[in-house]
């Protein structure tokens, strides 16, 4: 029963759609504005500069507290760090509270890997601070830093920095499939040339 609670909790957590009700305290619906998403790069182009890092944050920890709850509450199943990992991404994506419908989930998944290895993500992250500079997109971003984490995580364990399990690299690398899978659209769009660049004009102070 406990477990069931656990996994409930945790997508539930995940589906508190953060910049949805980001928007709505500016009298703004996400859905129907800008890219029609409830994430933090949408919040950024709609509402404002320092709303979209909230909104990343707030993201951020939601994917991050069930991976911690797990290792806290569960040590002796160290399988439900995983659960605790893919349930708020997937609450995000899917959440109950948008009708099933939200955001792709990469600030959420970017917390809970953190919880699960901090060196992989901030390499990821810098990847995407590379990756973003230069060419400006945040898909592109995103999708380069997905696939970055399990590689990264492997180097590590090979350099002995940090080690991780086999588990851990398969769940990262089925990560990135996930990623890319909701940016299919964009992917499209970026083949075609018409996918947007986010520039410092389309975002307000």
């Amino acid at each position: 029963m406990e477990i069931a609670i656990f996994i409930l909790l945790s997508y539930l957590l995940g589906s508190i759609p953060c910049g949805f009700l980001i928007g709505k305290c500016y009298g703004k619906d996400l859905r129907k504005l800008g890219s029609c998403n409830v994430g933090a790069t949408n919040v950024t182009r709609v509402i404002g500069r320092w709303q979209g890092k909230l909104c990343f944050a707030l993201d951020f920890v939601k994917g991050a507290l069930p991976v911690a709850a797990a290792n806290l509450f569960f040590s002796d199943r160290p399988y439900l760090v995983f659960v605790g990992a893919i349930m708020p991404v997937i609450g995000h994506i899917f959440s109950i509270f948008l009708k099933f419908k939200g955001g792709k989930g990469v600030s959420t998944a970017a917390g809970a890997i953190f919880a699960i290895n901090p060196a992989a993500t901030g390499t990821a992250l810098v990847l995407w601070v590379v990756v973003f500079l230069l060419t400006r997109y945040v898909s592109v971003a995103s999708i380069c830093a997905a696939l970055s984490v399990a590689p990264a995580a492997w180097l590590f364990r090979a350099w002995g920095v940090r080690q991780s399990s086999n588990a851990e690299l398969i769940f990262f690398a089925a990560l990135a499939g996930l990623v890319i899978a909701l940016h299919h659209a964009n992917i499209k769009r970026l083949f075609s040339g018409t996918e947007n660049r986010f520039s410092k004009s389309s975002a307000k102070e």
